[in-house]
């Protein structure tokens, strides 16, 4: 099956896996079954062997999957068998966490520069990346044949940063901005939107039952009330 058909949720599921083996590696382990892989995913192991299979027989009946060459496969299935550059987009508090992580933890990807519009951030550095300009990205992207970027700009600003990116040769974004892109088809974007995903944490934070059942109360006591005759 060729690569291009294989489903979002599949390829999102791949750097999961390779995190897994990075840390199995760190402790010397060599040898990893889908069931271990499960364990540690939170995936069923059929969804494991199936996301695998897509791309080839990695393992061995019996004895599980190699750590090392499994990790290997997954690292060029990925495409992150040379370190990637990437610029990030905003000097703020978040542009400024997200190039500090990126570039002390994620050593798949490599940050060459940060870009921003205020001019008192301009010509400054996050560690020892520059900040540059927001009008250099055309320039910059050119020269250093950057592919991927990141959005940590306000959501007014967020669709002239994607439009401006993407004309210029941009292919995957990953839009911190708390807004829907509108890119070009063979443009993709991730969206990690920090608001909607602690909104949605705290439904756990209190009591779930209790909750559930109050509002099926509710919902029962309007309908109760819309069943009465009108005069």
């Amino acid at each position: 099956m060729p690569y291009q058909h294989i489903s979002k949720s599949v390829v999102k599921r791949l750097p999961v896996y390779l995190r897994i083996l990075d840390q199995l590696i760190q402790r010397k382990i060599e040898m990893v079954s889908s069931k271990d892989l499960s364990n540690e995913s939170g995936f069923t192991a059929e969804q494991i062997r199936k996301d695998f299979a897509y791309f080839g027989a990695f393992g061995t009946r019996g004895a599980g999957y190699n750590t090392v060459y499994l990790r290997e496969k997954i690292i060029k299935i990925i495409g992150l068998d040379q370190v990637i550059d990437t610029i990030v987009v905003g000097a703020g508090n978040l542009g400024t966490a997200l190039t500090r992580y990126n570039s002390a933890k994620n050593f798949y990807v490599n940050v060459v520069g940060v870009f921003d519009h205020d001019p008192r951030l301009i010509g400054k550095k996050i560690d020892s990346i520059d900040i540059f300009s927001v009008d250099d990205i055309p320039a910059f992207i050119a020269e250093n044949k950057i592919k991927v970027a990141i959005i940590a700009v306000p959501a007014a600003a967020a669709q002239d940063i994607a439009d401006l990116l993407t004309v210029n040769g941009v292919k995957a974004i990953l839009n911190f901005a708390p807004v829907k892109l509108k890119v070009a088809g063979e443009v993709h974007v991730h969206n990690a939107d920090l608001t909607i995903e602690l909104q949605s944490l705290i439904y756990y934070s209190s009591a779930e039952e209790d909750r559930l059942k109050r509002l099926k109360q509710e919902v029962k006591g309007s309908k109760s009330l819309k069943s009465l005759p009108l005069d």
